[in-house]
This record gives C-alpha cells, sequence and structure tokens, in this order.
C-alpha cells in the first residue's frame, strides 16, 4: 500500500535529498561488514596461490594462505569464511571417499584456522561434486543421480567437518531429506551447537560457470544438474523447500544465485521470515569485475550497489567474493 502525501508543491520528494544528512536520516536499508561471509578457495600445497582466470581477483590458496585470508577477515571484522576446496582430476573416484575423510583439504584448513584465527566462524560445503569424478552432487548409478545414498555420504561429511571445527554447514547438494538427516546426526554426536545454512532454493542456473573453473569441476561434470536443482521458472517450490529445510532442522536458509533472483529473496523474508541469506555466485562476481575491468563500470560503486540490493530485497546477509573489498570501502566511508 503506498502512503498518501501532499500535492505538489507542498509535497517535494527532492526535498529529503537534496543533502547527505537527510538521505542518510531518511535510508531505508544499510550495509555493514557484518552482513558479509566470505567465499575462498584452497587447494594443496604451501605457501602459494593460483589466480582463477573466470574471477578476476580471486585465487585458489593453499593451507597456510587461508589462515592468513582469515586473519585478514578477522581484522576487516567479516564475521565468517566459507571453505570450498579445489580438487585435480586424478583426486576424484565414484566412490567421493575423500569427502569424509578427517584429513581432506577442507578438514585440514578448518582445524588451521582455528588454531590462529578462532574468533572468526568458518562455514564448510556439504555436497560431493569436489571429490566426484562425475562432477555431480551426489552418486551416479546407471546415468542417475542417486538420493538416499548421497544422503547417507553427506551426513559423513558432515560430521566430518563438525568434529575438525566447522561452526556452519552449509549443505549445497539439494538432495531431498538432507537437512533432517544431518541434524540428527550432529545431535547424536554432540554437536549442539552447530548451526546449519540450507541451500534450501538453489536453482540449475547458468551463472555458477566459473565457480566450477575454481573448484575444478567443468571438465568433470557430466551432464547437467537439473534434476536436483532447482527450474529458474519456478517460485512457489522455493518457498515449500525452504519452509521443509527448517522443519528438518535448518538455522538459516539461502537463495543461489542472487541478484537475479532478489524476487525469491523477498518472498521468504516476507513469507517465512527467517534468517535469509543470499550468494553473489561467481558469474555475477565475474560480470561486474570484468566489466569494471574493461572501464564500463565504476567497480567499487556498482560492488556496493549490488550488496545493498540484497538488503534491500530482504536480505540478513550475503555470501560475496567481494567481502574484503566491501568492508575496506566501508571503513572508509564509501
Amino acid at each position: 500500500m503506498v502512503t498518501a502525501s501532499a500535492p505538489f508543491p507542498a509535497a517535494r520528494f527532492r526535498r529529503m535529498r537534496a543533502h547527505d544528512s537527510r538521505r542518510r536520516l531518511m535510508r531505508e536499508n544499510t550495509l555493514t561488514v557484518d552482513d558479509f561471509i566470505w567465499p575462498v578457495f584452497i587447494r594443496d600445497g604451501e605457501n602459494d596461490e593460483t589466480p582463477i582466470a573466470s574471477m578476476p581477483g580471486v585465487s585458489r590458496l593453499t593451507v597456510d594462505r587461508v589462515v592468513r585470508a582469515a586473519e585478514e577477515a578477522a581484522s576487516l571484522g567479516i564475521p565468517a569464511i566459507c571453505l570450498f576446496p579445489y580438487t585435480a582430476a586424478e583426486d576424484r573416484t565414484e566412490d567421493c571417499a575423500m569427502a569424509w575423510s578427517p584429513d581432506n583439504l577442507t578438514n585440514r584448513a578448518i582445524r588451521a584456522i582455528k588454531a590462529e584465527v578462532p574468533e572468526i566462524a568458518i562455514m564448510t560445503d556439504v555436497a560431493l561434486d569436489p571429490y566426484n569424478a562425475n562432477g555431480h552432487d551426489g552418486f551416479v548409478v546407471d546415468g542417475e543421480i542417486v538420493n538416499d545414498a548421497t544422503v547417507e555420504a553427506l551426513v559423513k561429511m558432515t560430521l566430518a567437518q563438525a568434529e575438525a571445527g566447522a561452526d556452519i554447514i552449509g549443505p549445497s547438494d539439494m538432495m531431498d531429506g538432507r537437512i533432517g538427516a544431518m541434524r540428527m546426526a550432529l545431535e547424536q554426536a554432540g554437536h549442539q551447537n552447530v548451526t546449519i545454512l540450507s541451500y534450501s532454493a538453489k536453482y540449475a542456473s547458468g551463472f555458477y560457470g566459473p565457480f566450477r573453473d575454481a573448484v575444478g569441476a567443468s571438465a568433470a561434470l557430466k551432464g547437467d544438474k537439473k534434476t536436483y536443482q532447482m527450474d529458474p521458472g519456478n517460485s512457489d517450490e522455493a518457498l515449500r523447500l525452504v519452509a521443509r529445510d527448517l522443519a528438518e532442522g535448518a538455522d538459516m536458509v539461502m537463495v543461489k544465485p542472487g541478484m537475479p533472483y532478489l524476487d525469491i529473496c523477498r518472498r521468504v523474508k516476507d513469507e517465512l521470515q527467517v534468517p535469509t541469506y543470499a550468494y553473489q555466485v561467481s558469474g555475477e562476481y565475474a560480470m561486474l569485475q570484468g566489466a569494471a575491468q574493461n572501464g564500463w563500470l565504476d567497480g567499487p560503486k556498482v560492488m556496493l550497489e549490488s550488496l545493498l540490493c540484497f538488503k534491500r530485497a530482504g536480505c540478513d546477509g550475503i555470501l560475496t567474493y567481494f567481502a574484503p573489498e566491501a568492508a575496506r570501502a566501508l571503513k572508509a566511508g564509501a
């Protein structure tokens, strides 16, 4: 409902825009460093990093470099980082057994960060695609991504990450029933305080390409993910999926991708009134960075504008590769 206002000239909307002080007083949404989760890519090795060509400014970091990145994030006030492992083709198998190994790359990084930067929250990714020879988030049997066997594997992966010290579990697989199974397993194992941020409304999107390059999944993927990720044409289904994950024990929910699905963010927040997050995915980041590097856009300006739109759409936080740059900009008073 639009609030009635006096007719012109008694009402001049430009009056409240005339000076910075008044614009600040009437601002409806604000962006702060508390809104950010920083996704970072990790790789094997020591004291090294590998730039990701399709994501300008983003690199895969060895565990020791990730610890330094966590220190940087904490110093900027960023509340959490999210770990994504790069796995070489020769280390991927059909049984995905490395996914729940206590000594896999993610779990080693968790322990290293917790030892030196205990104040920062660590979020992890729960899906089989970084370890799967087929590039899928679940087991592939006779060409089908099977659900229930995958959930059993995801539970083992969840428990291994919790044992390593993860604070936030991020199931990104979109299998049915996985949140309930994970929550029960965490409770039974004594991990009552481990939070689940569920990728509840994750769409089968074309915006994930650079991410798949970053984790080494592009060449491995056989087929597509349309049988388990959402159809981009659906909106009501997203609400049903979010409601289901909450009923099974999710603490927070996520919409992914971000900017192309702001309407979903708004619906989730308005209709369910729960902690709502969005992932400004690799394709969104790459488009903005590419345009900025070519001088077609003002990079710092569109970065902050793109992040603010998530708050306007009702999000409580954003996973964004811009997190450190945005944090520095906000600290400088941008």
